[in-house]
């Protein structure tokens, strides 16, 4: 991809976000960088299907992330950050019982179709997702609902968590936003420990979002 060509995906991945559309900033990201992503964790893991698996948790990991992302940089350039730092804790993991391929045969492998390329995109893992969600409190499920679902910004998150006869000051409504940004982080780190009582990941292995 040229520069040109990037600069406009990056436009348009940061719109979907300013909009609150965070599930279709991942799946353009996903499209627009999807194969170089995959071969930065191939060119870690240096096996196709460890790759595969860490792509995947890549992929979800977007999805959580993305709305506290702060544009101090470039999409790319956060994302590229993320991937690294799945790929390294999966190969840390995995070096002791897996025998890894050649690099050679790795860079023959890992340059699948686009619909490979894209697991965001396949039922698998928007399975997954959904099924550790289920497993959280109602209160958890309501705050993603809230954020990731609908797309509301954390002030209208706040609003809709209150009774119907409050009238939050703006010092209040700013002081619940914050302490719902405090919780998301917690329901996060809780997806995480769903993740591994679940054996989505081998136990050694830190679950990746």
């Amino acid at each position: 991809m040229d520069s040109s060509a990037r600069q406009v995906l990056e436009q348009r991945i940061r719109e979907c976000c300013q909009r609150g559309d965070i599930e279709q900033a991942v799946k353009m990201a996903l499209e627009g960088y999807g194969p170089e992503f995959l071969r930065l964790l191939g060119s870690i893991l240096h096996d196709r299907e460890l790759a595969r698996d860490a792509y995947g948790a890549f992929s979800e990991r977007l999805l959580l992330d993305l709305p506290d992302f702060r544009w101090e940089c470039s999409f790319r350039t956060w994302a590229y950050q993320v991937a690294r730092h799945i790929g390294y804790r999966m190969a840390a993991s995995s070096a002791a019982r897996e025998e890894p391929v050649s690099h050679g045969a790795l860079q023959g492998e890992v340059q699948p179709e686009r619909s490979q390329t894209s697991p965001w995109l396949q039922t698998t893992v928007k399975a997954r997702f959904r099924a550790l969600r289920e497993q959280l409190t109602p209160h958890e499920q309501t705050i993603l609902l809230l954020r990731l679902d609908r797309r509301m910004s954390w002030h209208d998150v706040a609003r809709n968590l209150a009774s119907p006869d409050e009238a939050l000051s703006p010092g209040e409504l700013n002081r619940r936003a914050a302490v719902l940004r405090q919780q998301f982080q917690r329901i996060k780190e809780r997806l995480r420990e769903l993740a591994r009582e679940a054996e989505l990941f081998s136990s050694q292995t830190p679950a990746p979002f």
